[in-house]
């Protein structure tokens, strides 16, 4: 056993349960122990109550690979690794982190000899049945040693994975992979709306969703999900119009503007959710009063 995973969030957990299914053992730890022993019982994975009993239990070279929020908590989880492993041994970071990240952290591993990828997963909730899409970034070597566990997380050994280039591409792809479901999220909510309000037709949005699953262009998993939740409830009435942004999509907006590359449907998709959160609140009360100011038009109290 040289595989452990930190991190048994819904992602690290599923992406546990995958590799059991698939016949790999490895290492397993949580900051909540009762879920790391829980995923043990249920999956023969060995539950490890630290660091320190993760990397022990694991034959070297290591391979660690971690499922952790991005960010300080990450930084904190290199920080405690690094002085418990050994030259040769493989970290893996499994966030949605920013790639411009994975290059001073794979210097840090690199002054102990140890090994840094970064890999982009995508798959959500769905992963567990229907296998992840892994990009991944860092060297040669350590694409020919992961490549075992990617092919059992992948929808099928040869499909689903990507080694994409050298350390930060893994999560540069994912952040852009991200931006793009931006775009075409926002496009479907915006066509759907329009059906929904149209006077004098009383569209079935749930069969036109179905209808469009099949030969359209438009067809995608997103709007394969769409239908179903149609088909249960087209109103939506008790569902707040709020969209939380988690980061890749102000990354990949950022990043055309850094590369002079224009994105501007990425870019709006991002906005608009930045409006659904109440952000363009202020804004619409300026417009308000200002339309009040220069033509007399009424303004509509809360």
């Amino acid at each position: 056993m040289e595989f452990g995973m930190v991190g048994l969030g819904r992602m690290g957990s599923n992406m546990a349960r995958r590799l059991a299914r698939k016949g790999k053992k490895i290492a397993i730890t949580n900051r909540s122990f009762n879920v790391t022993e829980a995923l043990a019982r249920e999956t023969g994975h060995t539950a490890c109550k630290s660091y320190t009993d993760l990397v022990a239990s694991l034959e070297k070279p290591r391979i660690i690979w971690l499922m952790l929020p991005a960010g300080e908590v990450t930084e904190t989880a290199l920080s405690t690794l690094l002085p418990l492993l050994s030259p040769g041994d493989l970290i893996v970071d499994g966030a949605n982190a920013h790639y411009q990240d994975d290059a001073p952290r794979a210097a840090r591993c690199a002054e102990q000899g140890v090994e840094f990828a970064d890999a982009g997963v995508s798959g959500g909730i769905w992963g567990l049945e229907n296998g992840y899409c892994i990009m991944f970034g860092g060297s040669n070597a350590a694409a020919a040693r992961l490549k075992l566990y990617m092919e059992a997380l992948a929808p099928t050994p040869e499909t689903g994975w990507l080694h994409t280039g050298p350390v930060g591409s893994g999560h540069y792809v994912k952040m852009v992979h991200n931006g793009i479901e931006y775009g075409m999220m926002q496009a479907f909510a915006e066509g759907f709306a329009l059906m929904k309000d149209k006077p004098g037709f009383d569209l079935d949005l749930a069969a036109i969703a179905e209808l469009w699953r099949h030969g359209s262009v438009v067809r995608s998993w997103l709007l394969d999900l769409s239908a179903d939740f149609l088909m249960e409830d087209q109103a939506l009435d008790d569902i707040a119009p709020f969209v939380a942004d988690s980061g890749e999509g102000r990354w990949t907006a950022l990043a055309s503007l850094e590369q002079g590359i224009p994105a501007p449907v990425i870019t709006l998709a991002l906005m608009m959710r930045f409006a659904s959160q109440g952000k363009n609140d202020y804004a619409a009360k300026m417009l308000a009063k200002m339309r009040h100011g220069f033509g007399g038009h009424a303004i509509k109290k809360d």
